[in-house]
């Protein structure tokens, strides 16, 4: 092997264990909270040595700092790429899908979302997930309001955040108390009541 296959080796390797550790982390954290949850816990369910844990992350903090780094960049992709591009209220329903299938695959990711990343530790988390992810709803919805789709009046950025959390609650009682509940059926319900506060 080459040193140059031998170093992309090395660094698939490396993003492997980072992925194992975040996978670990969040399901973690979601079960027990972030407060109570230890790197020990979280290296023993990733099946790695804790000093593994330190030496990509430098503490627990920087774990948790580099998944929400990491969960929020993959939301943001999803959302983005849900986006249409059709009518703004076409791509507003489709980025509502685009949310509620991201969080029935990472239901753990939005269980910590909900109860953890709102203190102000993480403001600068909070920051990130407003400029990207919250912003892709904005954006929606400044469209609709330029193409006079729904009320020229809309605040739009408490309306991105308003719609981005009940999507999120929503997306979280599903899984909690509907699991069989249709993925369609749920986006069906939450695009009827937007429809009918926003035009």
């Amino acid at each position: 092997m080459s040193e140059g296959s031998e170093r992309i080796a090395r660094r698939g390797s490396r993003q492997d264990t980072r992925l194992k550790v975040f996978r670990s982390a969040v399901e973690l954290i979601a079960e027990l909270g972030y407060a109570a949850t230890t790197v020990d816990a979280i290296a023993e369910r990733a099946g790695v040595a804790k000093g593994t844990v330190f030496y990509n992350f430098g503490s627990k903090e920087g774990l948790f700092e580099a998944l929400l780094e990491h969960s929020i960049s993959k939301l943001a992709e999803a959302l983005a790429g849900a986006d249409t591009g059709e009518s703004a209220l076409d791509a507003l329903d489709s980025v509502v899908l685009g949310q509620l299938r991201f969080f029935e695959e990472h239901g753990a990711f939005a269980r910590v979302l909900l109860a953890e990343m709102w203190r102000t530790v993480w403001q600068e988390a909070v920051a990130r997930l407003r400029q990207s992810a919250l912003s892709v709803y904005a954006n929606v919805l400044r469209r609709a309001v330029a193409n006079g789709e729904i009320r020229a009046d809309l605040d739009v950025e408490t309306a991105a955040t308003a719609v981005f959390g009940m999507v999120l609650t929503v997306a979280i009682e599903r899984r909690a108390l509907y699991p069989d509940r249709p993925i369609e059926r749920t986006h069906a319900t939450l695009v009827e009541l937007l429809h009918g506060r926003i035009k």
